[in-house]
């Protein structure tokens, strides 16, 4: 579970944008958005390989 400690001087501005960041790194809205609606096998198979190509060509690119 993410949770962010307030100290005396902190502000809720600042709390809240470490909270995303800390939600955003840990994956969590990610896997909510993925179980949000049912996927076929075939179209997740889908998905994955084009998500594999674009990793693919991106790393290819950058070296």
């Amino acid at each position: 579970m993410t949770e962010i400690v307030l100290g005396e001087g902190d502000s809720v501005d600042w709390a809240l944008r470490v909270f995303r960041r800390k939600i955003q790194r840990s994956g969590i809205l990610k896997d909510l958005r993925k179980g949000r609606f049912y996927t076929k096998p075939s179209l997740a198979k889908r998905l994955k390989l084009a998500a594999a190509k674009r990793r693919r060509r991106r790393n290819h690119r950058n070296s």
